[in-house]
């Protein structure tokens, strides 16, 4: 393992805590004179070549693939998998049991899927943020856009809406958060720009959050309550395709940006006068990709409620896997996030005799790695 120290400079001030390990420093720019060490800090490195990391990515993914269609009360072999699969694709008739084609195509299938593009995006949008941001305690949720979320869906739940209404409320209320903290920042001109992003979606984040509370006090106890709470922790349990292919666009089209733009994502590491020296416009390029990070978020969190963590951990263990240039980093992202919430929602519903909420199991996982960087980062320090 690999292990290189710089210096940062340029960081938020107050709110880095280490922040080499998503920015890089003017200095190393004027020495360097190469994007590709803009973003990079203390972070280990695995000796493996890269392709080999993108194989053991890939390979990693489809292990929890299969093993998500797999595992549950009902046990799916690959072979009936691969039949299942067959079949549907020759457009003949399938010889497995009707149960079996039952779980796959309309339980497991959406689930997975689901599993795959949610941890993509939430782990694509934290590592956008972080790198934005010069932070790497930045998560997707850092400027209101999953309280917005959460009020949405709980207004929903305790008016007894639909479970359509209630995700389109969610959708909103997620995308008014985040229009609500721009505005702010839009009339604050005279200090930096990122300092009152992040200072204002900690305000509006506050203020929803007390919303949610209330609401869940004067919900019904025993109607209202258990569904606001479930849904406040996240789960795939109760996702179709229909829901799934409502949310799609959505998700895609946050996304999509961020994998065309993730080349400048570096050039936002640096203070924003060497930027705009570089003709970056900063400005320009943070509300693009605020934007995209907001709207593949929202459709998440629209999707499956409030999964924390994802957003936060996962790209720090994409840095370890590949470093922290943004146009390495964002598809290791998504492949990693992918895979870490297929498999939380894997072991969160085979791990007891209830289906766990995902939002504990991410926690679980995702908090010990997180104290795991502070001690390491601390140690080299």
């Amino acid at each position: 393992m690999d292990a290189r120290t710089r210096p940062a400079s340029g960081a938020t001030p107050g709110l880095a805590l280490d922040a080499a390990t998503t920015g890089g420093t003017s200095a190393d720019f004027k020495e360097k004179q190469d994007p590709a060490h803009m973003n990079q800090g203390p972070v280990a490195t695995f000796s493996i070549a890269p392709p080999g990391r993108w194989l053991l990515a890939l390979a990693l993914l489809l292990a929890v693939v299969l093993l998500a269609f797999a595992a549950g009360k009902y046990p799916i072999s690959p072979a009936q998998l691969g039949q299942a699969l067959w079949a549907r694709l020759a457009g003949a008739p399938s010889s497995l049991p009707p149960a079996i084609d039952t779980v796959v195509w309309n339980i497991r299938l959406p689930r997975v899927a689901a599993g795959l593009l949610v941890g993509a995006a939430l782990a694509a949008a934290g590592a956008a943020y972080q790198g934005m941001f010069r932070n790497p305690l930045v998560s997707p949720d850092i400027l209101g856009v999953s309280a917005g979320a959460g009020l949405g869906a709980v207004l929903g739940i305790y008016f007894g809406l639909p479970l359509a209404l209630v995700q389109a409320l969610a959708f909103g209320g997620g995308l008014a958060a985040v229009g609500a903290v721009l505005a702010v920042a839009l009339l604050v001109r005279r200090h930096d720009a990122v300092l009152v992003l992040v200072l204002a979606g900690v305000a509006v984040g506050a203020l929803l959050g007390a919303g949610i509370s209330l609401i869940k006090i004067l919900a019904d106890p025993t109607t209202q309550l258990p569904s606001i709470t479930f849904w406040l922790l996240g789960g795939l349990n109760a996702v179709t395709t229909g829901d799934l292919l409502a949310t799609l666009p959505a998700l895609l089209a946050g996304i999509v940006p961020l994998v065309l733009l993730r080349w400048r994502v570096n050039l936002l590491s640096l203070p924003d006068e060497e930027a705009q020296a570089l003709g970056v416009p900063v400005a320009r390029l943070r509300r693009v990709l605020v934007a995209a990070a907001t709207l593949s978020t929202a459709a998440a969190v629209s999707l499956t409620g409030i999964i924390g963590w994802v957003g936060l951990v996962v790209p720090h263990m994409a840095r370890l896997l590949v470093g922290p240039e943004f146009s390495r980093l964002l598809p290791a992202s998504l492949l990693l996030g992918a895979g870490f919430l297929v498999a939380a929602d894997t072991l969160a519903r085979t791990a007891a005799s209830i289906e766990l909420p995902l939002g504990i199991l991410t926690a679980l996982a995702g908090a010990p790695f997180f104290l795991f960087l502070l001690a390491r980062s601390g140690g080299r320090e």
